[in-house]
């Protein structure tokens, strides 16, 4: 065991000899990163900072890239052999050439880390949602199975349709839920005696949809809730760890969440102020997954030609990525330079992902839009959940769900494009907007830097990255 540990040292040592005689440079360490080398490329970093004096903030930035390459080794760590293993169930007699063609067309997400190819935690699973062929052949080994959330809008979507065209109003009677939400850190993940800091996903108090919102407990006297103001909101906690336990944080809260829809006729719509400030923040590009790149403007011409009508625009924007962009399984956000461009690359997204796509192209096409999240609450269902909202003016802000798409229950356009401009009661919203301050500030490169809903734990010695603890939460369903 020393001989090894010795040898360790010694390989590191001359790396760093070699590499010290050579000024090291950002090029030299993107090419590196470029080509998969996360681990050259790390140690180039460390040379990097040994080698110039740099600013506190560029340290901390470069420090943050290696992290990033870390997360990534995370999200990419299936072997081949467990890829092919799933995929044996719908094609007995998968190779290499199958294989090799699915990644050619981005339907099975890999990449070479290190010099060894890794494929993507949900690639396998993520070919039967984005390939078309292996969507065909799923059905038939599978059959067709109808999942939790699309039974509940089976009788959910009519029931709030019919309920606002009786009434005239955008909003129904809410639904009432009572929430616990718990995250576990990992026994000695920490060392004993270290301060654990905690951040977990608080209710918005100012959105109409959400109401009545009432904290129950929390499992420590001591925790601070962000100013309502606080575009991602949190109830923060602050622990010592103990050897040997793991380590909890806990809150319990009752609300009131209503669903809404708008009903909106494109004569319905009028012409835009565009000298507000509304209109401006919310139609600007935004640093660094909004942002109006060539190949946005190419695909918004495709899609809106000569439309002029927002409205119309948006339904436009809606169908196409519907038709398009199918879900599957994302990678950590924190690892995706532009995550609208990403979609449009790889023709595929999660909720998130394609709710930031359908916002930057609403904003180049003067429509303002915004994003939303928190989780979805239906009933058998409930997960992490994206959406937008977009600006009518005359209406105000109107969710949109890209993520959920058209409806396909045959029960109408009312139905089919109820999440063009309307949203189901099963909400909790946490965020208004994405990638801003937590309240406290973390020290620390965030686990999301984008989203805020499973949390954020840190301690002085780092950031407590996600695959080192566990969250999860109950819902009752109240009368």
């Amino acid at each position: 065991m020393k001989t090894h540990i010795i040898s360790i040292i010694i390989l590191s040592f001359l790396f760093s000899v070699a590499y010290a005689q050579d000024k090291v440079t950002i090029n030299k360490i993107d090419n590196e990163i470029q080509n998969g080398n996360f681990e050259t490329s790390k140690k180039l970093i460390d040379l990097y900072i040994a080698q110039n004096d740099l600013s506190l903030k560029e340290i901390y930035d470069l420090n943050a890239r290696k992290d990033i390459l870390d997360r990534i080794a995370v999200d990419f760590s299936k072997s081949k052999s467990a890829v092919t293993e799933f995929i044996k169930k719908y094609y007995p007699d998968v190779n290499d050439k199958m294989l090799s063609d699915w990644e050619a067309e981005k339907s099975l997400e890999s990449m070479v880390i290190n010099g060894e190819k890794k494929y993507l935690g949900r690639a396998a699973p993520n070919l039967f949602r984005i390939n078309k062929d292996a969507i065909k052949r799923k059905l038939e080994v599978d059959g067709d199975q109808k999942d939790e959330v699309q039974k509940v809008l089976e009788t959910h979507l009519l029931s709030v349709v019919n309920e606002l065209k009786k009434n005239g109003k955008v909003q129904t009677s809410p639904v009432k839920m009572k929430v616990k939400y718990i995250i576990t850190l990992k026994p000695n993940v920490v060392p004993a005696g270290e301060m654990v800091r905690c951040w977990l996903p608080y209710p918005r108090e100012d959105n109409r949809r959400q109401t009545d919102v009432k904290l129950l407990s929390v499992n420590d006297n001591n925790y601070i809730i962000s100013p309502a103001d606080y575009a991602q909101r949190t109830l923060y906690m602050q622990k010592v760890a103990e050897k040997d336990k793991p380590l909890t944080f806990s809150f319990e809260f009752s609300y009131a969440s209503a669903a809404e829809w708008f009903n909106i006729k494109p004569e319905d719509i009028k012409p835009y102020n565009i000298n507000t400030d509304l209109y401006k923040e919310y139609t600007s590009e935004r640093d660094t997954h909004i942002i109006f790149t060539d190949r946005i403007k190419e695909l918004s011409q495709k899609i809106i030609g000569n439309e002029s009508n927002p409205y119309l625009k948006v339904k436009k924007i809606f169908d196409y990525i519907a038709d398009n962009y199918p879900w599957a399984g994302a990678r950590e956000y924190s690892t995706i330079p532009n995550i609208s461009e990403y979609v449009i690359e790889n023709g595929h997204g999660d909720c998130g992902q394609v709710a930031l796509l359908f916002i930057t192209l609403a904003r180049y096409n003067g429509i303002p839009a915004k994003w939303q999240s928190g989780f979805m609450m239906h009933p058998d269902a409930l997960n992490l959940h994206d959406w937008a909202e977009v600006y009518f003016e005359g209406i105000g802000w109107v969710p949109v769900d890209q993520s959920f798409g058209r409806r396909k229950l045959n029960m109408g356009d009312d139905i089919k494009y109820f999440y063009a401009n309307g949203i189901d009661a099963y909400r909790w919203i946490v965020n208004d907007d994405y990638s801003r301050p937590l309240f406290p500030e973390k020290i620390y490169t965030r686990s999301e830097t984008v989203d805020f809903q499973r949390g954020e734990l840190e301690w002085r010695g780092g950031n407590i990255y996600f695959d080192q603890w566990n969250w999860d939460f109950d819902v009752e369903y109240l009368d």
